[in-house]
């Protein structure tokens, strides 16, 4: 990158990793391997926003399954090294230590989708007077089918049972006043708020506070996607009380591609026999699960949603990655995060700024790790540029917005130096 400006600001990145080590962890992840013209040895990768690394030791423990699979057959699930009937008991403590939760508000399972679908099964209760269902516009698509499909399933017309709210003109971000304001004015006819935690397209972390409060306050059910906020930013989800929650894990958790996803529902609904469910045989009360009743016997926790046995083999991977988050704690995570993208934010607006706009909000407290940068030409043209000749990694969401998103867990502030530097050349 010798033909970049920026160069005169590597040292600057390299002084940067030698003093600033808490909360880091790159060690305990395996890096790609660089393969494009860059020179260096491993690529430089702020693409955790679409999928997390894989953890070192990842490999030895989804080994010791099939080890135990090989060895027990149908007995691991109770000699299993970590017996397969309990294993997503396992994973209850760190993964509602990371998400703020009492450990039976939480449940392992499925995928983040087929939960959001198992959890509006129980909290979107239409009306004729009161059925719509009120999402951001630039909702990822998988949330704004699941909430389309359900309007439907209810026999309501989508296109006007889901209420998409949009920025003001001229505006990238959702405004938490027009949320609040929308909410007041429809409540109504409002049955159920969902909205992402931390926006997928532009970084925007929700202000989750306010917005839960007021649709709590009008007696609106809330659920948050947290797709992109676990593992990211500080949650608190038992005190901030929405009804539910659902996330993935496969990003900032980084349990591998299709990991099993997370679901929360908080305490005030663990019981409740009014509340419907679509059950199955993993959501019956365990101690009598191999009795084989007809009827299930539902526990008061949020295991009452799951449905099935989870995926041994998904499980494994996540186990070693949670133990990680769990061990170095949300704290010191998102304090190194506000470091790593506040330097990005710098180099890009001291260095970039008349090539490129920053879309994310500039107040570290509005957003996660992740910078979403508005370019003047084909995104994925840039990030297929920066991967192929500067070897970094990040994603486009088209037309025009590049993704980067530095993780803390593994992402160096020389990797946010390649980041901007080859950003700069490209654009150039």
């Amino acid at each position: 990158m010798s033909g970049s400006p920026l160069v005169v600001r590597e040292p600057e990145a390299l002084e940067l990793d030698q003093r600033d080590r808490e909360g880091q962890a790159r060690d305990r992840f395996v890096v790609p391997k660089d393969d494009s013209a860059s020179g260096y040895a491993e690529v430089a990768y702020l693409a955790a926003d679409s999928l997390g690394l894989q953890g070192v030791a990842v490999a030895d423990e989804v080994r010791r399954e099939l080890e135990d699979w090989a060895t027990l057959a149908v007995e691991g699930h109770w000699a299993a090294r970590t017996p397969w009937t309990d294993a997503h008991v396992a994973l209850r403590g760190p993964m509602a230590r990371i998400v703020g939760a009492r450990e039976d508000e939480v449940v392992v399972m499925n995928s983040l989708t087929v939960n959001l679908h198992l959890l509006l099964a129980s909290f979107y209760r239409p009306t004729p007077d009161r059925h719509r269902i009120v999402i951001e516009d630039a909702a990822f698509p998988s949330d704004s089918y699941a909430v389309r499909s359900q309007a439907a399933f209810h026999g309501y017309d989508p296109d006007e049972a889901i209420v998409r709210l949009a920025p003001r003109d001229g505006e990238r971000l959702v405004r938490t006043d027009d949320v609040v304001e929308h909410l007041r004015r429809d409540a109504d006819r409002t049955a159920l708020v969902l909205l992402g935690g931390v926006n997928y397209r532009t970084g925007q972390l929700m202000e989750m506070a306010p917005i839960t409060d007021a649709a709590r306050s009008l007696g609106v059910t809330i659920g948050w996607d947290l797709a992109h906020a676990v593992g990211n930013v500080e949650l608190s989800l038992h005190d901030l009380a929405p009804d539910f929650a659902a996330w993935c894990t496969y990003k900032y958790l980084n349990g591998g591609p299709g990991s099993t996803a997370g679901a929360f529902v908080h305490e005030r609904h663990l019981g409740d026999a009014s509340l419907p469910r679509l059950e199955g045989w993993w959501g019956t009360d365990p101690a009598v699960r191999l009795e084989m009743r007809p009827a299930l016997t539902p526990v008061a926790t949020a295991d009452a949603w799951s449905v099935s046995c989870t995926s041994i083999l998904s499980m494994a991977p996540l186990r070693v990655a949670l133990g990680i988050v769990d061990e170095l704690g949300m704290g010191a995570l998102r304090a190194r995060s506000v470091r790593l993208t506040g330097y990005l934010e710098r180099l890009l607006t001291e260095e970039l700024g008349d090539l490129c706009t920053i879309v994310s909000p500039t107040d570290p407290d509005q957003r996660g790790c992740q910078l979403s940068v508005a370019v003047p030409t084909d995104a994925s043209a840039v990030t297929d540029r920066l991967r192929s000749v500067h070897g970094v990694v990040c994603d486009a969401r088209p037309p025009d917005v590049v993704r980067l998103a530095p993780a803390p867990l593994y992402t160096s502030f020389h990797d946010v130096w390649r980041a901007a530097a080859g950003l700069h050349e490209v654009l150039s």
